[in-house]
């Protein structure tokens, strides 16, 4: 038997110190919060992606009473970039949510996401936020999703 360890690097901000793309970032996706369809969990998500052209796509999570038919926030704006905008690469996403810790995304998002990046051909950077002091960075979507449902 061999014994392996995987570790995960990830960068933590202060919300003063953030650079001012992922600014507006998290402030897009904390917008797009504020307006998700979440009358059975009350629990509202944000996501926006910037492209490498400058746009900014947001989505926030839509849920619905056929259970589990909605979708999360960061699904929403990987399916949305895909149909209209299959041929932008992703530069970088941001996810917020209003609880008081941070939140990361679920096994399917991370999926999704995974794949996104491989289709984009390059490392997708992801911030995270909420209402905790702190933000925390991922220089690619695979570094929270360390064995895929995909080839490689």
């Amino acid at each position: 038997m061999k014994e392996n360890r995987l570790s995960i690097n990830y960068k933590s901000y202060s919300k003063e110190d953030l650079p001012l793309n992922y600014k507006t970032l998290i402030e897009k996706a904390k917008n797009a919060s504020k307006i998700a369809y979440a009358p059975y969990s009350k629990f509202h998500v944000g996501a926006s992606i910037l492209l490498e052209n400058g746009s900014i796509l947001v989505a926030n999570n839509q849920e619905n009473a056929a259970f589990p038919s909605g979708l999360c926030a960061e699904r929403v704006v990987l399916f949305y970039k895909g149909a209209n905008f299959p041929k932008e690469t992703i530069k970088a996403m941001a996810i917020y949510s209003p609880s008081q810790q941070l939140v990361s995304p679920c096994g399917s998002c991370r999926q999704v996401m995974v794949e996104s990046e491989k289709r984009n051909s390059n490392p997708i950077k992801l911030v995270i936020s909420s209402n905790h002091s702190e933000v925390i960075e991922f220089e690619a979507f695979s570094d929270i999703l360390p064995f895929p449902f995909i080839e490689f």
